[in-house]
């Protein structure tokens, strides 16, 4: 038996053959393919969806050659990216792999993004950089080798069938590595001390995972009928993906130890509705739920469709921020310390020291990592004294989570909603014209636009320029941080009913906002914003079942540096749904993984690459619970 199925284009191969050797593998032959270790077989079409990949490919045959291999959409079937190779794993495998954790036997899915000039990491030689595929002579036959370059112009030529000892390079730095030698033991020095340091950090992690589950926490209750009722009030079709999360959390709250999950999805994935069915499923035992969220703006939207959805439910929902006045505040802490307010919503002032609950059964925090280090603080407490579901759009590289998933409780969310359009994205140069016309066709259509400009000392000349090349009867309103927080209130609830046309906005309305009604996008002077948030930006449209634009605009003329130029040929690149993922890597690429692994963690990624790393951070994760060193307490 093969231990991969190699496909390339222009590769002759039997079309019985590849089938055969995919049941082989353990991939199961649908009409469909809807999850990994499907496969389906329409005349000279091949779907597979890999073991490890985040998405199905398509290949496609003329005659006995592959002439495409294409990322697909399974909800679609639209074609999302192209590939020159890709590396099919048996399924079978993983058993072996799960009990003696990319082994050897697994490629991981960066190998499909390989350019020749790239820098990849070889197990045993290290790192050097690809040049490209020849064919050598091997007896009678010509293989198809790897070839890489290391220090010294030392070539090593990789047959296709150890295609799997060989990774893409990333590190999440800027700088050039330097290349191994390959008649030295450096490479074995490196990858000991990279795996020592590894396992002091696989030795905290797990660690902290006995402390969490040797306390022993509330066990929810089975879903009520009301439950089931709740979750039917839920307008559009759930995916799989939210399904499972869902699923994962309620095991999770009708355990006896406190959960702490991190549900993970792209912009608009849905995350919220699953945050929604844990806060009734928690109101339903009779304990009160606080949901904690970065922005003001954010808190009242919530608000907004927590009291829409629970209209039919005897449930008291309360909104805590600078939106409410003081007496107002006073009222609700007042309810919150009886017991009266079953679910609160609200920013960092939920965790103010005069808010004291009577019966707190469920955190819910929205990116924990935009709060501040009291904040932090505060909810490490609450962590050991209750559930705690923390959601973030900042995607976890599949990599890092598969190495993390013994660990930690995860739950990812990766399927689009059904019908989401990706948002078409431009970067231009400032064209009043073009503006013009981009927010004319929106409004033609009955749209709504945000225009967001990130300084609010000349946002009401902004305004007024952009007034004056629109229609006069064209609705403009401005909504920034600084305004009083009644007014901002009212505007952005006038825009949330399409009382609005134009939002002229900063920053404000990054997080979360879910308005289906807008979907246009300008972001003036885009050159100054991080990735993450460019991304996060566009997530505000394309929300709903039509064609949604985001246009980054940049000054006209001006030499943008190197950093914000990758930013923006990563954001207009990175397009397609569920794309975040390669965003998330690319902006660690930019920033560093000081933020995600903490700087000495930043230092060993840099030393093996990322891929070697996640595979070493697992493999220590399960020698200490195959030796016994760790158990749960």
């Amino acid at each position: 038996m093969f231990k991969s199925l190699k496909l390339y284009i222009n590769a002759t191969v039997s079309l019985e053959e590849v089938l055969s050797t995919l049941t082989k593998f353990g991939y199961k032959r649908q009409e469909n393919i809807a999850e990994e270790g499907d496969f389906a077989h329409r005349g000279e079409i091949v779907d597979i969806f890999p073991f490890s990949f985040e998405l199905p490919i398509r290949i496609e045959l003329h005659l006995d050659k592959i002439s495409s291999i294409k990322t697909f959409d399974p909800a679609s079937g639209s074609p999302l990216w192209e590939h020159q190779m890709v590396i099919v794993l048996p399924i079978k495998r993983m058993g072996a792999f799960k009990t003696a954790a990319f082994s050897e036997e697994f490629p991981l899915k960066n190998f499909l993004d390989l350019k020749i000039g790239d820098y990849i990491v070889h197990n045993q030689y290290g790192i050097g950089r690809f040049l490209g595929i020849d064919k050598i002579k091997i007896r009678s036959d010509y293989i198809d080798h790897l070839v890489i370059e290391y220090e010294g112009q030392e070539k090593l030529y990789v047959p296709m069938d150890q295609a799997h000892l060989v990774q893409k390079y990333i590190s999440f730095q800027t700088r050039r590595p330097k290349l191994s030698r390959l008649s030295s033991k450096e490479w074995v020095r490196i990858k000991e001390r990279v795996r020592k340091g590894i396992q002091s950090y696989a030795w905290e992690l797990l660690s902290l995972q006995a402390m969490r589950m040797s306390v022993v926490g509330f066990r929810f209750q089975s879903d009520t009928e009301w439950q089931k009722q709740f979750e039917d009030t839920f307008v559009y079709d759930e995916t799989p993906d939210q399904i499972k999360a869902t699923q994962e959390v309620k095991a999770d709250m009708e355990l006896n130890r406190p959960m702490d999950r991190l549900l993970c999805g792209d912009v608009g994935y849905g995350k919220t509705e699953v945050a929604m069915r844990a806060a009734f499923k928690a109101v339903m035992d009779n304990k009160q739920v606080a949901y904690l969220v970065p922005t003001t703006i954010l808190a009242e939207q919530h608000y907004y469709n927590f009291t829409h959805r629970l209209k039919d439910f005897p449930i008291n929902v309360a909104m805590l921020s600078r939106f409410k006045t003081k007496t107002q505040q006073k009222e609700i802490i007042e309810g919150i310390a009886q017991g009266t307010v079953d679910i609160v919503i609200g920013t960092h002032r939920l965790l103010s020291d005069d808010v004291r609950f009577k019966d707190l059964g469920l955190v819910i925090i929205d990116e924990e990592q935009r709060f501040g280090v009291k904040a932090k603080e505060k909810l490490k407490t609450l962590r050991l004294n209750c559930d705690v579901l923390t959601l973030t759009a900042t995607p976890i590289p599949r990599t890092l989570y598969m190495s993390l998933m013994g660990v930690k409780d995860m739950s990812i969310i990766n399927t689009p909603p059904p019908n989401r359009l990706p948002v078409k994205t431009f970067v231009v140069e400032y064209d009043e014209d073009l503006i013009r016309q981009a927010i004319l066709r929106e409004l033609e259509r009955k749209g709504q636009v945000y225009f967001l400009h990130n300084r609010i000392k000349d946002i009401e000349k902004i305004k007024d320029r952009i007034s004056k090349i629109l229609p006069v009867q064209t609705r403009i309103a401005l909504a920034h941080g600084q305004m009083p927080s009644r007014m901002l209130e009212k505007i952005m609830l006038d825009f949330l009913r399409a009382r609005i046309d134009v939002l002229i906005c900063t920053m404000i309305i990054e997080s979360g906002i879910d308005i289906p009604n807008a979907n246009t996008i300008i972001v003036n002077n885009a050159h100054t914003f991080g990735l993450s948030d460019l991304h996060q930006l566009r997530g505000r449209v394309g929300r709903f079942d039509r064609a949604a634009y985001a246009y980054f605009i940049i000054p006209k003329h001006e030499v943008l540096d190197t950093d914000a130029q990758r930013r923006l040929k990563a954001i207009q690149e990175f397009s397609q749904l569920g794309s975040g993922f390669k965003i998330a890597m690319e902006d660690l690429e930019i920033r560093g993984a000081g933020n995600l692994l903490g700087p000495q963690q930043h230092g060993f990624v840099s030393a093996v690459g990322f891929d070697l790393y996640c595979r070493l951070l697992r493999e220590a994760i399960a020698m200490f619970k195959k030796v016994g060193t760790y158990s749960y307490v």
